[in-house]
């Protein structure tokens, strides 16, 4: 067995402006897993809230991690282990996915068929961040005209108050009108509990399809206040990030939003995936900063998930990888053996 980090720098096309702060370019860790002759990826997009900020605290982690023995273990036991050693699920996700790569190569089998999850026939939302009205009206065209989308996912929640909120959204509206395409939005904890109230009804008569994560990670005791009467459906992304989350969460939220980066990877998703169903919870996946190697990885569960947020390679310029390709508005998983998803040879050879 043989493992190598390799440290790419992303280039966004657009700066992603959300409730927190502005996401520009950033650094992630990709990982080249090979054994019996198999070479898999897996890749690892830092963040200071998953525990990891930096790719070098990435590559140490896993670098520990690996230290203890990977070799005769399963991909569960392997991750069981990851968080009794707290390895930050930023970091970890980087050897995860690479190991189911690996065991679908391995198999001959894409991995969504090793996973038993159908081709995806859901398409992904596009991502539009927090900006000015006069940006909107720019970029919409930009991303719309030519191209086969048909969702946008619109960033809320601006520091500058509920107002700015709402001249951004009433642009989007506008710039929108022409193109049959739905909208839903996510305001990334960036509402108090009154300004929640009021947005979602705001938006529910705009036609939005649902809100994620309305309020800030630990206001959580506010959920049950905004949930009952709610006019759109409420979705938890920062607020669940394993699980075990769930249980406490079931009865005042319509779904959940899952990310590989914030679960540690494949292993945990699935865990996820079953236990929203269990609570009869819609479930979402999403992304950070990531290129079509952590897509790909996520695109594989992506057929037995009802809403996708899979779009952060479409924002790359250029995307270092490839195997996560838009057809007709949805982000398709590869038809070959493993996730299909592999750092261009540019970037490492």
């Amino acid at each position: 067995m043989k493992m190598t980090f390799y440290k790419v720098r992303l280039k966004k096309r657009f700066p992603l402006a959300i409730s927190r702060g502005v996401r520009s370019d950033s650094e992630n860790l990709f990982v080249r897993y090979e054994k019996e002759g198999i070479i898999a990826w897996g890749e690892a997009a830092p963040g200071k809230s998953e525990g990891a900020e930096s790719v070098m605290k990435v590559k140490q982690a896993l670098e520990k991690f690996i230290s203890t023995g990977i070799n005769n273990f399963s991909i569960q036991e392997l991750y069981d282990r990851s968080r009794e050693l707290k390895i930050p699920p930023c970091a970890y996700v980087g050897l995860d996915t690479a190991l189911w790569d690996w065991q679908a190569k391995k198999e001959g089998l894409p991995l969504y068929k090793l996973l038993g999850f159908p081709r995806p026939k859901t398409p992904t939302s596009v991502t539009i961040g927090i900006n000015s009205p006069e940006v909107v009206k720019e970029r919409i065209p930009i991303l719309l005209e030519g191209t086969t989308v048909k969702s946008l996912k619109i960033k809320l929640g601006s520091v500058d108050g509920i107002q700015a909120d709402k001249s951004m959204f009433e642009q989007v509206i506008k710039s929108t009108k022409n193109y049959n395409v739905k909208i839903r939005v996510d305001a990334n904890g960036g509402w108090n509990i009154a300004d929640a109230k009021y947005m979602m009804q705001w938006l529910a008569d705009r036609g939005v399809d649902y809100v994620e994560q309305p309020l800030k990670e630990g206001e959580e005791f506010n959920l049950e206040e905004l949930y009952e009467n709610r006019p759109v459906p409420i979705y938890l992304d920062e607020t669940c990030r394993f699980s075990e989350n769930i249980p406490s969460f079931a009865h005042c939220v319509d779904g959940v939003n899952m990310k590989l980066m914030k679960c540690g990877g494949i292993t945990e998703a699935l865990k996820i995936i079953e236990t929203a169903r269990k609570y009869k919870l819609k479930t979402m996946i999403g992304c950070m900063s990531e290129s079509s190697v952590s897509i790909a990885a996520a695109a594989a569960l992506s057929g037995g998930i009802d809403h996708i947020d899979l779009d952060s390679h479409y924002n790359l310029a250029p995307d270092p990888s490839f195997g996560a390709p838009m057809v007709d508005g949805v982000t398709l998983p590869a038809d070959i053996p493993g996730h299909g998803g592999e750092l261009k040879k540019e970037f490492y050879a």
